[in-house]
């Protein structure tokens, strides 16, 4: 038999569950006990910033067994992100999308612009906004923490219409437990430093 046919009735084999952990060289190979399954997103319009900030879950980290997730976000022009922070765990991928984000990394401040792409490692102090006259899109990637839980109960639950006001010590409480779950550090400095640079770059 030649190797070409071979090899495409050992992947037909496989595929059908015949071959069961043996691969080709001798070697076993061994499938997950909850193996992943394919996921499909449909097209959707472009997510509204809302006049300001918002995300939604595209990938949840459930649905690839923990590795990774998804969200997409939308940031009004002058608009200014978090606070400089900092993870214990987490490595964060974004993609810009449209627009051009700018970003606090460390102590140096980068640009991307759509197409572009930027890592922030875990224990790396850092932020963004959106100094430009235009909306800025991004699709923030987070690997080994499902972090797009997170943001969803500070985007979508912790409201005011869901009984917790801006400022309140309700929110501030459960800010600060959602922190501590997900190893999120701000310096002392933080906010007097997103002071500065909303000051700088005349944000809101």
């Amino acid at each position: 038999m030649e190797r070409r046919e071979f090899i495409l009735k050992s992947i037909i084999l496989s595929a059908s569950g015949v071959l069961s952990q043996t691969a080709f060289g001798g070697q076993e190979v061994k499938l997950p006990e909850d193996p992943l399954k394919p996921v499909l997103i449909p097209a959707m319009a472009p997510l509204d910033n809302k006049g300001g900030m918002e995300i939604r879950t595209l990938i949840r980290s459930s649905m690839t067994n923990g590795v990774y997730s998804n969200v997409e976000c939308a940031v009004a022009p002058k608009m200014m992100g978090p606070p400089p922070h900092y993870h214990k765990e987490l490595d964060e991928l974004m993609y810009v999308a449209d627009g051009t984000a700018s970003i606090l990394i460390g102590n140096e401040i980068v640009e991307v612009q759509a197409g572009g792409w930027h890592l922030r490692p875990r224990l790396i102090k850092h932020t963004f906004w959106n100094a430009s006259d235009k909306p800025l899109r991004f699709f923030d990637m987070y690997f080994n923490q499902p972090f797009e839980e997170y943001l969803e109960r500070i985007f979508h639950e912790l409201t005011e219409e869901k009984g917790f006001p801006e400022g309140s010590e309700a929110k501030k409480n459960e800010i600060n437990k959602l922190n501590e779950k997900f190893g999120l550090i701000f310096p002392p400095d933080a906010f007097s430093e997103r002071q500065e640079i909303v000051r700088k770059y005349n944000l809101h």
